[in-house]
């Protein structure tokens, strides 16, 4: 299906039986993606509710919670609403981040602190790659591993795991990434401020080294504020300053990888869910838009991602996953040890 069908692709491809009408159609589409749904909402549900009364990261607590119901993935009724929250509602998840940051954002931060981040992210996913090409684990594998810890973790796993395709990334892949990012992320976020303390870092460079090292958004800010306001607003500016360049990230690599066999070849039309995400980073960019409309529009973010992470644990091939061993979680290991040592030796140049 061409890229451009992608925003009604998972929908189209339920309704492959004919029928008389738009709405005779539609509506046994729609019935079909409400089991797995409805599964998904509920695993989702219980991971928000254990994530807030144990102060446990809400993505690692999905993806736990929905490999916990994976046995679910041999029910034929729930693979279309599975496959729906796993993809569509992912892309949805991707577009509504570029509420989250503006050019502005970037601008304050200066162009030395900018180029220092933009260097740490191609190194990070240079090592990443490196290594899992070592392992034999492949280009996609280790571009898939490197980026998550370089921009934002789960999230950059999951937008650039759908850029890559299913069939250059598998879903015992993705889920493997997943867990060793957020755990990694959840351990960044424990360590990284003594490690800071101790080393007698400048509140500047502090709120750095955290906001271009922790992968997730709410662990970097949390670590950040955990030492003071103004580490927590440096480490916000940094860390949505790598959020900012993921779409430029996944543009690159949608161009610099060819397509998946059967598909165009490298340089095919940009994903929408890409574009669109630029697009809204553009407006979030020319215009202030009002307080609640940033609100929803975070809050949305949240849930979608947290569905798709949810569907995704439960969609993953358990056989598979348990047979990639310790070598598939080393790329991300690597690239984590990377970037908060290029972090902090830019966070002593820098402050």
């Amino acid at each position: 299906m061409p890229a451009a069908a992608d925003l009604f692709g998972d929908l189209l491809e339920v309704d492959a039986r004919p029928a008389g009408g738009g709405a005779g159609r539609l509506r046994p589409a729609l019935f079909a993606l409400l089991p797995g749904l409805g599964v998904t909402a509920l695993a989702g549900a219980a991971a928000a509710w254990l994530a807030d009364h144990y102060a446990a990261p809400l993505m690692l607590m999905g993806l736990l919670i929905g490999l916990a119901f994976n046995f679910l993935n041999a029910d034929q009724r729930l693979h279309e609403g599975l496959g729906f929250a796993s993809k569509t509602l992912l892309r949805w998840g991707i577009v509504l981040v570029g509420f989250q940051v503006t050019l502005w954002e970037i601008a304050d931060l200066g162009w030395p602190s900018f180029v220092a981040i933009a260097l740490i992210i191609l190194l990070v996913m240079a090592a990443g790659t490196l290594v899992a090409r070592a392992l034999g684990l492949g280009l996609a594998f280790g571009l898939l591993a490197g980026g998550s810890v370089a921009i934002c973790g789960a999230s950059a796993a999951l937008a650039l795991a759908t850029a890559l395709g299913e069939k250059r990334v598998n879903q015992a892949q993705l889920t493997l990434v997943l867990v060793t990012v957020s755990a990694a992320s959840a351990l960044a976020m424990s360590l990284y401020p003594i490690l800071a303390t101790s080393l007698g870092l400048g509140r500047e460079a502090a709120g750095f080294l955290i906001g271009a090292s922790i992968h997730d958004v709410a662990q970097a800010l949390g670590a950040g504020y955990s030492l003071g306001e103004v580490e927590g607003q440096t480490a916000a500016i940094v860390k949505l300053t790598r959020v900012a360049l993921l779409a430029p990230t996944l543009l690159l690599v949608t161009l610099a990888v060819p397509r998946e066999p059967g598909g165009a070849g490298g340089g095919a039309p940009v994903p929408w869910f890409i574009a669109a995400f630029l697009g809204l980073t553009a407006l979030n960019s020319a215009i202030t838009l009002p307080a609640e409309v940033a609100l929803i529009a975070k809050r949305a973010t949240t849930i979608l991602l947290l569905l798709a992470v949810v569907a995704t644990g439960i969609r993953s091939p358990m056989h598979l996953l348990l047979q990639q061993g310790w070598r598939a979680s080393m790329p991300v290991v690597a690239a984590t040890a990377v970037s908060f040592l290029l972090a902090l030796a830019a966070a002593e140049m820098l402050f």
